[in-house]
């Protein structure tokens, strides 16, 4: 729901209740509303407002006597209407980046950036690996070894050199070796591996021989080995930093949260959906999908070079968080992040 379906007053109490719960951790009864509100309301009104947004799936009450408690939903309308972010100060963006500019390869950087993240947010920061350039195939040769054994060289992009050794069904003479290799790289020098790959199938469909066979057996381990380069990774910091939220106080809860961190699949998942985002997303609790995040909210933005994006980085903490602070700062670093790396071209 949105918060124009709420009138002023529930809004402002919604507002002022999430921000209470955020700064203290603990439920917000109807007295302390009442003292930290603008409103002039009696703390018998604002029970009402406060059952109405229960009823609404916006708060909850943890025990029947205490206050009441921002739920997912809540969280979700406070962030879409009534927070307000703060913007960064100049100061604070300039030491940002002077943390972030140093000389250092990439990988170098991105651990800063998320230890930066991290440091900053006293949350847990990550950054995700780009992926590497498509492998463009420059020139391929075919070796001939003993016991029905073919050594394929496959030189890509400017320089990375791949050799696989390949067991063939009988042996082939050397003219035969020239025949393939000479085939692949005047029909397809300058393509990516998977057009390659297509196109020997298609070859094959046309040409039942032992040299499309070949060819085929070549660049399937071509595409494997490419494929093997390409898993997605992130560079993780400050996960530590979780265990001083009483949110995270249930040891297994923790466990549970720091094996999927450590296991990435599931996470990378959900950050590779970030990666067609324009500005910062946001997910709270279990909009991530993940029942291991239900606790949790994941702040992130896309980082992109030479105006492509090619990464995401973010902060993973409660979703008590101070998203206020924290969507400008994951937003910031993001644009410094690759404002660094272009630097470094």
């Amino acid at each position: 729901m949105s918060s124009g379906e709420l009138n002023e007053r529930a809004q402002q109490l919604l507002k002022t209740l999430v921000e209470c719960y955020i700064r203290d951790g603990q439920p917000v009864g109807s007295r302390s509303l009442a003292r930290s509100s603008d409103l002039d309301l009696s703390p018998a009104s604002i029970r009402n407002v406060m059952a109405d947004l229960e009823e609404l799936g916006l708060v909850s009450s943890p025990h029947t006597s205490a206050g009441r408690v921002p739920t997912a939903q809540g969280y979700r309308v406070f962030v879409n209407s009534l927070l307000s972010v703060q913007l960064l100060q100049s100061e604070e963006v300039q030491r940002l980046k002077r943390q972030l500019d140093v000389e250092g390869a990439r990988p170098d950087l991105l651990d800063r950036a998320s230890r930066l993240l991290s440091g900053v947010t006293h949350m847990a920061g990550l950054v995700t690996v780009p992926r590497p350039e498509q492998a463009l195939l420059r020139h391929v040769e075919f070796l001939r070894l003993s016991e029905n054994r073919v050594l394929a060289i496959f030189v890509l992009n400017d320089s990375a050199v791949q050799n696989y050794v390949i067991r063939t069904a009988r042996t082939f003479a050397d003219a035969e070796l020239t025949q393939a290799a000479n085939y692949l790289n005047a029909h397809f020098r300058g393509k990516r591996l998977d057009e390659v790959r297509r196109g020997v199938v298609e070859a094959m469909r046309e040409v039942k021989d032992n040299v499309t066979a070949l060819l085929q057996a070549a660049m399937d381990l071509a595409e494997e080995t490419q494929r093997g380069a390409e898993q997605r990774d992130y560079v993780l910091a400050g996960q530590t930093n979780l265990m001083n939220f009483s949110e995270f106080s249930n040891v297994g809860t923790l466990r549970h949260l720091f094996e999927a961190l450590a296991e990435k699949r599931d996470l990378l998942h959900l950050l590779d959906r970030c990666l067609e985002s324009k500005g910062v997303q946001l997910f709270i609790g279990d909009e991530s999908g993940y029942e291991v995040l239900g606790n949790c909210s994941l702040v992130t933005a896309p980082y992109a070079k030479d105006g492509k994006v090619i990464g995401v980085l973010g902060v993973i903490g409660p979703t008590r968080m101070a998203y206020e602070r924290v969507i400008p700062i994951v937003d910031v670093t993001a644009k410094l992040l690759g404002a660094a790396l272009n630097s470094r071209q």
